[in-house]
């Protein structure tokens, strides 16, 4: 059995053993739970499937609005989504069925990653076997389902009394809650304080982070000590009208958007439409939240997009070494004519929230490369020139953590 170091505690944490269901140790007196929506945390809708249940991080009619496959794929992948119970239970088994991707003429992705916590703290991760392929042959866009079987993640050995346990699921794997079971009875644990509802991009969604606790939104929401609902869709935070009513009409006490990045990355829209419909996602959001600290944080530093419009394009030369990188295919020339880029973007964004805050005092900006800026990237450069790996992650997240929830910031407990 390996071991990995505890980003949260600082120890070592044991590796839980994964088998295929249905092997359960002898004797073991197991409770089966029905996962239910009081035990399901960061999701804002769940699907009862043939198989079992399926967290959304977009409600249904949302869902119904966009026949995107990327935003179908990536709001049911549960960035942030974990089941969250109190139990005197030492041993816990979760069956899932997960659906992966995978690329024609790549090394296989590495697999999702589960953490879980007792009382906060991290005290086990895991991975799962079987599930879903979904193989993407890049080079055409065709994609290819091939099922499989439901597999189990383990935690023995817990502590023997009464804990908070929550179990994180992968950010990078759609995962069907099948069964929990546990060798002692499950309760619904009290609700959480202060919710933290943040919308972004696959950066926010977490990209190529360690694990789903990792990721910066989760590491920044632990430092506040806040709930995380966490709407970042990677490649699709493109300031949709319907995520704007999600953002809406979610229960929330702090709201922060990061915007820009997936603007460029497709090419969607040029400076005239950008600024009218920046303000119509902020209009939007404040009808249901009108005094909610609300932080636009415009995008981190991304050497190939700053000066130079989108759309992005991907290099496969390296695609059999399971490596893409990534390349600005826009002109600059083109920023005349109202193509984004990064830096475009950034002075919008703190253009628009000046204008709005003179009557929205609650309304706040963040430069993104107080993130991540030059020195970071000399230091922690994006590997495929878009995406930040495990340790700029963290480095995130403590920055946010400082910047949003520090003393005197928009997210301080002094504000509540």
């Amino acid at each position: 059995m390996t071991s990995q170091h505890d980003p949260v505690a600082g120890s070592a944490i044991p590796s839980q053993d994964t088998e295929p269901p249905g092997t359960e140790p002898q004797g073991t007196d197991w409770t089966t739970t029905p996962v239910t929506a009081d035990l399901v945390r960061g999701a804002l809708e769940l699907e009862f499937t043939e198989h079992g249940v399926l967290p959304h991080r977009l409600p249904a009619r949302t869902r119904a609005q966009c026949s995107d496959g990327q935003l179908a794929m990536v709001e049911a992948q549960p960035s942030g989504v974990r089941l969250v119970f109190r139990t005197r239970a030492t041993a816990v088994e979760l069956d899932t069925l997960r659906t992966k991707m995978a690329y024609q003429g790549a090394p296989p992705r590495p697999d999702g990653v589960y953490d879980l916590l007792v009382d906060g703290r991290l005290a086990g991760q895991a991975g799962v076997t079987g599930g879903n392929v979904l193989l993407v042959d890049m080079t055409t866009g065709s994609v290819e389902n091939r099922p499989g079987p439901v597999g189990t993640v383990r935690f023995p050995g817990l502590p023997d009394r009464m804990k908070n346990v929550e179990i994180w699921l992968p950010y990078n794997e759609i995962t069907q809650l099948v069964a929990l079971r546990t060798d002692a009875p499950v309760e619904a644990a009290e609700e959480d304080g202060r919710v933290w509802l943040h919308h972004g991009s696959s950066i926010s969604h977490g990209s190529d982070a360690a694990s789903p606790t990792t990721t910066w939104p989760a590491l920044a929401a632990s430092l506040g000590g806040v709930a995380l609902i966490n709407l970042g869709l990677g490649g699709s935070a493109l300031l949709d009208p319907f995520t704007a009513r999600a953002l809406r009409d979610t229960p929330a006490d702090l709201i922060s958007v990061k915007i820009g990045i997936n603007l460029v990355n497709t090419d969607v829209m040029r400076l005239r439409a950008f600024t009218p419909a920046v303000h119509g996602f902020l209009d939007t959001i404040r009808e249901g939240h009108p005094t909610v600290p609300l932080l636009v944080v415009s995008p981190v530093l991304c050497p190939i997009h700053e000066d130079t419009p989108g759309p992005s394009a991907p290099d496969f030369s390296n695609l059999s070494e399971g490596k893409i990188r990534f390349l600005a295919a826009g002109d600059p020339a083109e920023r005349a004519a109202g193509k984004l880029t990064l830096n475009v973007i950034r002075d919008e964004l703190a253009r628009v929230v000046k204008q709005r805050s003179a009557d929205d005092p609650n309304l706040h900006y963040l430069d993104g490369r107080e993130l991540y800026g030059e020195a970071d990237f000399a230091e922690l450069p994006l590997p495929d020139q878009l995406h930040p790996d495990a340790a700029t992650h963290r480095r995130m997240g403590d920055r946010f953590g400082a910047l949003a929830f520090g003393a005197g910031r928009p997210f301080a407990a002094e504000r509540a």
